[in-house]
Parts: structure tokens; sequence; C-alpha cells
């Protein structure tokens, strides 16, 4: 073997080496862009007398979530995704009927976005028990969600306290 040819299997092997490293710090940024923009939505009950009460959705996370999917269930009987028609089938049995914020397969939830998505405006404990009875002990409700990146299937859940 003659220099040049040493010459040319040390480039040859260079360059490898050095399409390895863009390929993996390619795939790492991706992986850590992924990351930052994450989305962590939050379901919170809360009952502040004379204060809204309800349950909450919160995106505590650093980026957008996307809506993919929801449902509610009521006394292990489904309903439906989270929309309109399943808000007031939740809602009309009941003797005081709570606001609802609903949304849709695809809408995205903004960061920092924070809103009721079942509450009374003024909550009083004699007033609003069966509103705080049905969200306390007999509702379920869960939100699939992703980044806008997409494919990472995350859900949140809010379950019946026992």
């Amino acid at each position: 073997m003659n220099a040049d040819t040493v010459t040319a299997i040390c480039a040859v092997v260079i360059a490898v080496a050095s399409l390895i490293v863009s390929v993996y710090q390619t795939h790492a940024m991706r992986e850590h862009n992924r990351h930052s923009v994450r989305p962590i939505l939050q379901l919170h009950r809360g009952w502040p007398t004379g204060g809204r009460a309800g349950i909450r959705l919160i995106n505590s996370g650093l980026g957008p979530a996307v809506i993919v999917e929801s449902a509610i269930t009521v006394d292990d009987e489904v309903i439906g995704a989270w929309n309109k028609l399943s808000a007031d089938r939740v809602r009309d049995p009941l003797s005081i009927r709570p606001f609802a914020a609903t949304f849709n397969h695809g809408e995205v939830i903004a960061i920092d976005h924070e809103q009721y998505l079942l509450s009374v405006a003024s909550y009083d404990p004699q007033h609003h028990a069966e509103v705080k009875d049905l969200i306390n002990r007999r509702l379920t409700l869960e939100i699939r969600y992703e980044s806008l990146y997409g494919g990472e299937d995350y859900t949140v859940v809010l379950r019946p306290m026992h």
C-alpha cells in the first residue's frame, strides 16, 4: 500500500465518521426541539366558596397542545367526545345548569391557556352540591393530545374521587 492509498482510506474514514456524527447531532437536535415544545395539559378540580368552581383545563407546558380525541363518562356510561352535545347531556339532568366550555378534534390549546370546562360562577357549597358531586364522584374526562410535531399520544384523565 502506498501513501496515496493510505491517505485516501483515511479521508473516506474521516468523511464517514463526520457523516455519522452529523446524522446523530441532527437526530438529537430534533428530539431536543420536540421536548422543548412539549405541551402538558392538566385537569384540576377547585371549589373556592364564592369564586368560579369546577373543572379547569391548564396547558402548563412549553408548547401548544393539539386535541386528538376526548371522552366524557358519567356513572360508567360513555357520553361521547367533550363537545356541546355531550356537555348538554351531562348538564341537562342537573337542577342547576353549570357553564360548559368545549373543544373540537384538532383544536389547539395555547401555551398558558387556562379555562374552566364545567363550572359554576359563584360556588356555594349547599346550592351547588349536585354539581360538585357530579364532578367529584361520577364524571370521568379523558383528553388525548399531541404537540405540533404530532404522534406522541399524550393523555390527561380526570377520574372520580373515592
